[in-house]
């Protein structure tokens, strides 16, 4: 006498393995999501293009001052766009449910997370490329190396935003304590980036932090195209961990992401 066994398998479990179709499909939704919220597209596209041009005038009478700072800023502005849009627009997910509905489907953590981070990199992509365009042939920003260059690094800085974002939305209960992420993760960066002083200028104490915050080596990157015509090396080291910070933001992003029940 044969005994058959029947294995049940449970098709709303999330599946642990990423997925190239899982992770376009989510980043299909929020961007159709986000065509419906035109003020949120003019946000991340519109401002570091407003910022910049600011910016130039207030030195109208200074273009070498903005030629000075404008490059790191190229970079720092889509970096605060990019974390403020994306922690918002995903707590305001979490906030609705829609995650927790995701997630009770076959979709593991890592797919939405990249999804999230394919959809938002995506605008970033746009959002990088006016800003440069705009500060290079329309405002006269005057860099000594290649425009791709800056345009890689501003790149960069978005998606580490992005990356930043994602993962400070899975410790804010409501938007407003997204915001207050801000003071505690963008400001003391820019503080310490060597915005305002040379980094070997400050304290020992403080040029050591500064040392390991990501957005010292997006002023650094910044700084080598503004200089040199050619890559450079400290160039290639200070993307690398630039790209390489917001990978790992991005990991700790999906570890940390939860169910969140009432």
């Amino acid at each position: 006498m044969s005994t058959t066994t029947t294995t049940t398998v449970n098709p709303a479990a999330p599946t642990s393995a990423l997925s190239a179709s899982r992770t376009t499909a989510t980043a299909a939704r929020v961007l159709r999501q986000l065509r419906h919220d035109p003020r949120t597209i003019a946000m991340m596209i519109l401002i570091p293009c407003v910022m910049l041009f600011l910016l130039r005038y207030v030195f109208d009478g200074s273009p070498r001052t903005f030629d000075s700072i404008g490059a790191s800023l190229l970079g720092i502005f889509p970096l605060i766009t990019m974390f403020l849009v994306t922690s918002i627009a995903t707590l305001r997910e979490r906030t609705s449910g829609t995650l927790e509905r995701l997630l009770a489907m076959p979709l593991g953590k890592g797919d939405l997370i990249a999804g999230y981070a394919l959809a938002f990199g995506t605008l970033a992509i746009i959002q990088s490329a006016l800003a440069t365009g705009l500060a290079l042939w329309v405002l006269g920003l005057d860099v000594t190396g290649s425009p791709w260059l800056l345009l890689l690094v501003a790149l960069l800085d978005a998606l580490l935003g992005t990356a930043l974002g994602l993962f400070v939305s899975a410790f804010a209960a409501s938007e407003f304590q997204a915001v207050q992420f801000m003071p505690a993760v963008i400001f003391p960066q820019l503080l310490l980036c060597g915005l305002f002083t040379p980094r070997d200028n400050m304290h020992p104490v403080l040029e050591a932090i500064s040392n390991v915050l990501p957005m010292s080596y997006a002023v650094d990157g910044m700084n080598e195209v503004l200089r040199h015509t050619d890559m450079t090396a400290a160039f290639v080291r200070d993307a690398l961990i630039v790209a390489g910070c917001a990978l790992l933001v991005l990991t700790l992003g999906a570890a940390t992401l939860r169910r969140r029940t009432a």
